[in-house]
């Protein structure tokens, strides 16, 4: 346990004083961009830990992995963000345990979404995910795509537009990954000139977020830089998942 402590703490500091340092040198101010933690394969103890250091925002990317996390955690008040791509079976589980959700790319999830959204919760927070690079194999909806998907979400009752997510392209030509911060950023402007109210960019990770907050990022998902090189879940969780799907 204290080998734990003294990684994930002086990590998320290191995190932390990275974006303000980043964040500064392009004429903005820290508390101008959020940290999300992106959780994925570590286990609740490891976010217990990131909590108990300062952080209270995390990302997770595959539902039956974070609703075990979920509900182990559920003693903390932590906001859970679902961050992965959304199967249609799926999105009940996900409208029901999760506050915010980055990845809604087509109408029918977005359906999906409000329909199962209790009305005794707050309305879910969404960001419409972008597909920037054009990748086949990439999930978000088309550039071209965003304006009349944006127009059908804020029609749906229980959810509440708050802005725009994307990945990049996996490249080191740094260039390339400004230009498709810099296209997302720009369908953001777009969309507020149109007269959407939105407050969101959610883009940069642990490899490319100093360029995704001079590209005007507002979140920053951040995995490996917090908890270190991803690892595979324990026996234990596995069964606990494997439990899960079987519901």
């Amino acid at each position: 346990m204290t080998t734990i402590v003294s990684s994930i703490a002086p990590s998320l500091q290191a995190v932390n004083a990275r974006v303000a340092r980043v964040a500064q040198s392009v004429g903005r101010q820290p508390d101008e961009i959020t940290l999300l933690a992106a959780s994925k394969t570590n286990p609740a103890e490891r976010v217990r830990e990131a909590w108990l250091a300062g952080q209270t925002i995390f990302g997770e990317n595959y539902l039956q992995e974070a609703l075990v996390k979920i509900s182990a955690l559920a003693d903390l008040p932590i906001e859970w963000h679902f961050i992965g791509p959304i199967q249609s079976n799926k999105t009940k589980r996900i409208a029901e345990n999760f506050a915010w959700v980055h990845s809604v790319d087509r109408e029918k999830i977005a359906d999906r979404l409000s329909k199962d959204r209790s009305e005794s919760l707050p309305p879910l927070q969404v960001c419409l995910q972008v597909n920037v690079s054009g990748e086949d194999n990439k999930s978000g909806v088309a550039p071209e795509e965003v304006a009349s998907l944006a127009a059908h979400i804020v029609r749906l009752p229980r959810l509440k537009l708050r802005g725009l997510m994307a990945v990049p392209e996996l490249t080191t030509a740094t260039a390339l990954q400004r230009d498709q911060f810099h296209m997302l950023r720009e369908l953001f402007d777009q969309l507020m000139r149109d007269g959407y109210e939105l407050d969101t960019l959610s883009m940069g990770m642990s490899e490319d977020m100093d360029i995704a907050i001079a590209e005007g990022a507002t979140m920053v998902r951040v995995g490996t830089a917090i908890f270190g090189p991803r690892r595979y879940l324990i026996p234990e969780e596995l069964a606990a998942l494997a439990a899960l799907a079987a519901r």
